[in-house]
């Protein structure tokens, strides 16, 4: 299984060097959802591809579906007003319950040293100090995981309402892309909007076989994760808390992609990337800038020199060798000390 993670194309485009280290030849699937209206819009991308690209067109099919399946559009749109208002709920608790975690953050700081609170100093109140802070950090978890429990529930109803296997437009279409993906040597995920293209794939019920080679890259990389988390410190209204926001494909385990790191993320308040990593600390937070490119390993961890957030806030590289960071033998597993995330 061949899987590379790719940063950002706007300014800094690495996906055809990507694709010529595949060594592949034939055809590539593309799956440009996440562009929306745009999605037509790809000579750009058709030039990165060599003149190979096999665009999907998922969201255009997924208009075509709205237009001639009246009980999937009914479903689909009661689905929606139901998922806005529980993640206003999920929101609204989420914050609540991080403000909880950085009040702590600041008391056991103030109390016992900046350095002990992010593991970074041996003292007597150290134990008690995260001890506080961890037990925050699960309750932060808890809402997470109660918001994944009711959207599982909205899915279930959703489902009930508009079985997809008994629609004949859904299974024409999903031929189409199944029988597309058969003949093809490789497969693309561009970036765009996370939701629109999470439920593109739902809807087509996109199963990526093994043995095909994929790229991906910004949303698509996030697509391709176990869970799919939203972040953003520098919003119109400010920072925004990170959302545990839906469910990935799950080719990429124990990670949580971070695109636009530099620009979405406070990198330099080491106690706000400290408590994110911590909440996700049985999975690597990978800064996914500019430039990089990470081919995974073939039984799926990343590869060394990967960049991810330690629970110390600090950036660290797998295998690098710095302080706080893990051997390169972890750099598969996340653990639960120096640069786990």
């Amino acid at each position: 299984m061949r899987t590379i993670l790719l940063g950002p194309q706007r300014f800094m485009t690495t996906a055809g060097t990507a694709l010529r280290s595949l060594g592949v030849d034939g055809p590539v699937a593309t799956i440009n959802a996440g562009w929306e209206e745009r999605e037509d819009v790809v000579d750009e991308l058709d030039t990165v591809l060599e003149g190979r690209a096999d665009h999907l067109r998922l969201y255009h099919r997924t208009f075509d579906v709205l237009a001639k399946d009246d009980v999937f559009a009914a479903a689909a749109l009661a689905f929606r007003d139901r998922h806005d208002a529980l993640l206003s709920l999920y929101r609204l608790r989420l914050n609540h319950s991080m403000e909880g975690v950085y009040d702590v953050v600041r008391r056991t700081r103030d109390s016992s040293g900046e350095g002990r609170v992010r593991g970074e100093g041996a003292g007597s109140g150290e134990g008690s100090a995260f001890g506080a802070v961890d037990d925050a950090v699960e309750g932060v978890r808890h809402v997470d995981a109660w918001y994944a429990a009711q959207l599982k529930s909205l899915y279930a109803e959703l489902d009930a309402a508009a079985p997809l296997d008994s629609s004949g437009v859904i299974a024409w279409h999903r031929g189409e892309i199944s029988a597309a993906l058969a003949g093809c040597a490789a497969l693309v995920l561009t970036g765009g909007h996370v939701g629109t293209l999470l439920r593109a794939l739902r809807l087509f019920a996109i199963r990526i076989p093994d043995e095909l080679p994929v790229i991906a890259w910004s949303a698509g990389a996030m697509a391709l994760t176990e869970r799919v988390v939203l972040f953003h410190d520098f919003g119109p209204e400010g920072a925004a808390e990170a959302e545990v926001y839906d469910k990935g494909l799950g080719r990429v385990r124990g990670v949580v992609a971070l695109p636009h790191a530099r620009r979405r993320l406070r990198l330099d308040d080491r106690d706000r990337c400290a408590v994110m990593a911590r909440r996700f600390t049985d999975q690597h937070c990978v800064l996914l800038d500019d430039g990089t490119a990470l081919e995974l390993t073939p039984e799926g961890g990343l590869p060394r020199g990967a960049r991810i957030l330690g629970i110390d806030g600090a950036i660290h590289e797998l295998g690098g060798g710095s302080p706080g960071a893990p051997p390169a033998s972890s750099a598969s597993t996340p653990t639960g000390q120096g640069a786990t995330a």
